[in-house]
């Protein structure tokens, strides 16, 4: 009887003390949950803290509107525009960069471009081209160079098409289609052995993709900032800077942290 009571007690005890455990909302990127980083790196601040990290994976563009909504804690996202508009509109505590990767345009080959213009006028002249259509990061990178050389996307024929989904999906639908795309190298690689895709453009410098951390304003969702902050100074502290460049994908650095 005295043993059945104590594992009586012991079960509502881990209960209770289950149950009041601290909570995070992380709203982040397709590209990090589908390249795989966020299972890599957040079990690390959980364990560290004792806080459960609720993960919610959408486009920066929607990240952006959940954070205004309070629907968020903390924002992992890489539009650096949007996102100090994000702050300057007051709807962010702060922001700091975290760590970048680069753009990559893939398809079923390669071509020889040996610019980003002529990469784009190869893929108009002779390809069909998936873009996300989602205004995530990624799609809104992809619009942005369009522009910057001239193109209007309203214009484009059948050749170009949207596909209204996550990094991870879209590269899904190029490979079984046998269509271009933009993606983040990391989704990539952690993808490659299931896809027909091959890089057929890269550029470093001129294509880099950055992320940033925003902390949103405690205002628009009365949850406290206490964990938040934790977070916060934890992603770009110099420990964590080590676990970054830990990420290692078919034998590539999947993301270079900021100094």
């Amino acid at each position: 009887m005295k043993k059945l009571l104590l594992v009586i007690i012991f079960t509502l005890v881990f209960t209770l003390s289950s149950c009041s455990k601290e909570e995070l909302i992380l709203v982040t990127t397709t590209s990090l949950d589908n390249s795989g980083f966020l299972d890599y790196i957040v079990p690390y601040f959980e364990e560290e803290y004792d806080v459960d990290v609720k993960i919610i994976a959408l486009g920066t563009g929607a990240a952006l509107e959940m954070g205004k909504l309070g629907q968020a804690d903390i924002l992992l996202v890489h539009s650096y525009d949007l996102e100090v508009e994000f702050i300057n509109d007051g709807y962010g505590l702060k922001r700091h960069n975290v760590m970048y990767n680069d753009f990559v345009f893939l398809g079923p080959s390669s071509f020889n471009a040996s610019s980003i213009e002529e990469a784009l006028g190869t893929i108009i002249d002779n390809y069909s081209f998936y873009s996300r259509g989602d205004n995530s990061g990624t799609h809104i990178k992809e619009l942005s160079l369009w522009s910057e050389y001239g193109y209007d996307v309203s214009s484009f024929a059948d050749w170009y098409k949207e596909t209204g989904q996550a990094m991870g999906s879209t590269l899904t639908m190029a490979s079984f289609s046998g269509y271009y795309t933009l993606s983040d190298r990391t989704t990539f690689l952690a993808m490659k052995d299931n896809l027909d895709l091959v890089i057929a453009y890269e550029n470093r410098e001129e294509l880099i993709n950055q992320y940033g951390i925003i902390e949103v304003n405690p205002n628009l969702h009365n949850r406290g900032t206490i964990n938040a902050d934790l977070f916060y100074h934890w992603i770009i502290s110099n420990e964590t800077k080590e676990l970054i460049s830990g990420y290692i994908l078919d034998g590539e650095q999947g993301f270079y942290p900021n100094s």
